[in-house]
């Protein structure tokens, strides 16, 4: 699978209904990946609107990623989970999952936290945050010049994350991304479809 645009991250939105009517407009705008995130809901919760989610990306064809719940993305028979730091060891989700489904890890500006993910087979690392993050104000923060070195060393897809915008997103795919994965610059947009738009056009 080819690994490369947009990368969807939903906010945290406890109105099932709202969330999806946030998603459902987006994924004409064939986003690479959507992820599901949500801290302020509950496990119920986080499984109804996962499995409602996983319906509509299916019926798009935009696969849906699981945020930090191997055990729910394996439930639900979702298209892959991305793990961070305390969600579990890497090479027993990359098991778990096979090969036919998406894993992708969090490596913060950690180059153990890269070798770890790709000696375990991830298919993607992420870096961040690259930006200033309003969702994460203490997120360490990852140089740009990571991105292109984890492609030449380690030959994965790279996501970057935090506090991307459509101003200042081309320099970090020109540094090397791969992925873009943005939460409150789409879904907070006046117009969040153009801006989806937008993003998908950094890489054409």
């Amino acid at each position: 699978m080819k690994l490369r645009g947009l990368y969807l991250v939903t906010p945290d939105e406890v109105d099932t209904n709202r969330l999806l009517d946030q998603v459902e407009p987006l994924l004409a705008t064939r986003p690479a990946l959507i992820q599901y995130r949500n801290k302020l809901a509950d496990g119920a919760l986080r499984r109804t609107q996962a499995t409602a989610l996983l319906a509509r990306c299916r019926s798009a064809g935009v696969p849906l990623i699981i945020n930090d719940d191997l055990a729910l993305a394996l439930a639900l028979g979702a298209d892959g989970a991305h793990l961070g730091r305390d969600d579990g060891d890497l090479a027993a989700a990359r098991a778990a999952l096979g090969t036919g489904r998406i894993l992708g890890v969090s490596c913060y500006g950690e180059w153990p936290r890269a070798e770890l993910g790709a000696a375990a087979g991830v298919d993607y690392l992420a870096f961040g945050a690259v930006y200033p993050s309003s969702t994460k104000p203490q997120a360490p923060r990852a140089p740009l010049a990571m991105l292109g070195e984890a492609q030449r060393r380690f030959g994965l897809p790279v996501a970057a994350i935090g506090g991307i915008t459509l101003d200042n997103a081309a320099p970090v795919v020109a540094a090397g991304a791969d992925l873009l994965a943005v939460i409150s610059d789409v879904f907070q947009a006046a117009d969040p479809v153009a801006r989806a738009t937008a993003y998908a056009g950094l890489f054409d």
